[in-house]
């Protein structure tokens, strides 16, 4: 079960260094066209101390220590404007690896080299006055300003040993799963508004995600986004739909919702977050429907942070609870963050976090500590 759920969900849940604070670095610029590259490198020691009890009732302990990455993959991206009168045009290209590779018991390659290279972003964008048009692959909307806004994004975030990831070849999970879904990039067609006095708006049709193998979308699936800023001030809500037709003829409908606010003043940066979903999975946010039930899922993110110079420190508390007919699945974590920027680009991490998880029919259960310190380097 657990190699299972290493493979489809923690490689499919590559995280969004796109979504970084990064800054480009501008290889050409003349007669309004444009090209640059940015980039993320970031490496953690990493201690886990894992308490679990199996379906029999079985309780065992185990200590891992890895050096690996964090919640996101080291990266390189490439991005390319033109304008061309009002429109502007551009297109941004993307590519992750990873550099836990090294171990070869840790899965069935048999090469220590496997860096998976894996494209999140390929698209391009046409905008001017009337806002703009994404054409391509791009991270979905719902979702989306949920884990743009966790205060841990360039930290480590939670491992559950439930899904592989203590000794997973990819990503930690940040706060997938104890509190949002994962936007997983999608072909798309997306129009953003321009800005109105602080609010933007979003609309996307996208490529719908198979409910079951034989089942028919005979229309695409829509993601939609509102966002408010203003000063220090900012809110959002977000959603998706989408209907599917099984092999047996059921209908089934999912659809989802997210909101958050987030407010700073002196410093502090105060984030609440959540979801709610019908028929969507508590991970990836894809389609999960066993038999003709409908998979209930929803979370919520609590977060505090104070900056005080080239410092800031973060206390994170977030859950997802799934339900999926047959029983219901806690997720849990909290986490302590200190971050130091000590050069422009170079930011020094440190981090505990507790994750617990729970099945309220099985007596399935984990607690896991685990601290990790590391470097993050942008350009």
């Amino acid at each position: 079960m657990k190699h299972t759920l290493q493979k489809t969900l923690i490689a499919s849940a590559l995280s969004l260094a796109a979504f970084s604070s990064q800054a480009a670095v501008e290889i050409y610029n003349k007669e309004g066209m444009t090209f640059s590259a940015d980039g993320l490198v970031n490496i953690f020691y990493v201690n886990s101390n894992i308490e679990a009890t199996d379906a029999a009732g079985v309780t065992t302990e185990r200590d891992q220590s890895r050096v690996r990455m964090g919640f996101l993959p080291n990266n390189v991206g490439f991005n390319f404007g033109k304008q061309l009168d009002d429109v502007k045009v551009e297109m941004r290209s993307s590519f992750w690896v990873s550099v836990n590779d090294t171990d070869l018991n840790r899965g069935a390659t048999a090469l220590g080299t496997n860096s998976l290279i894996d494209v999140r972003q390929f698209y391009a964008k046409i905008s001017g006055d009337f806002g703009s048009v994404t054409l391509g692959k791009d991270f979905g909307l719902f979702n989306r300003t949920n884990i743009l806004g966790d205060e841990l994004l360039l930290g480590y975030g939670q491992t559950s040993d439930t899904f592989g990831l203590v000794d997973g070849g990819n990503v930690s999970f940040g706060n997938i799963s104890t509190g949002y879904t994962y936007p997983f990039p999608k072909a798309q067609i997306t129009y953003r508004s321009p800005d109105m006095s602080g609010l933007t708006l979003a609309v996307g049709i996208m490529d719908p995600n198979k409910s079951a193998a034989g089942s028919s979308e005979d229309t695409p699936r829509v993601e939609f986004e509102a966002v408010y800023s203003q000063d220090m001030f900012k809110a959002w809500i977000n959603g998706v739909s989408q209907s599917s037709e099984l092999a047996d003829g059921t209908d089934t409908d999912q659809s989802g919702f997210g909101y958050g606010v987030n407010v700073k003043f002196s410093g502090v940066s105060l984030t609440a977050s959540g979801y709610s979903s019908e028929g969507l999975g508590h991970v990836a946010g894809l389609d999960h429907v066993v038999g003709a039930d409908t998979n209930e899922s929803e979370g919520y993110l609590l977060q505090a942070s104070y900056t005080m110079g080239d410092n800031r420190f973060v206390i994170s508390s977030g859950e997802t609870e799934n339900d999926d007919q047959a029983s219901i699945t806690t997720h849990k974590n909290f986490a302590l963050g200190y971050f130091r920027t000590v050069r422009p680009g170079v930011i020094l991490v440190a981090e505990y976090n507790n994750t617990e998880s729970e099945n309220s029919v099985s007596t399935v259960a984990e607690d896991n500590g685990t601290f990790s310190i590391g470097t993050v380097v942008t350009f």
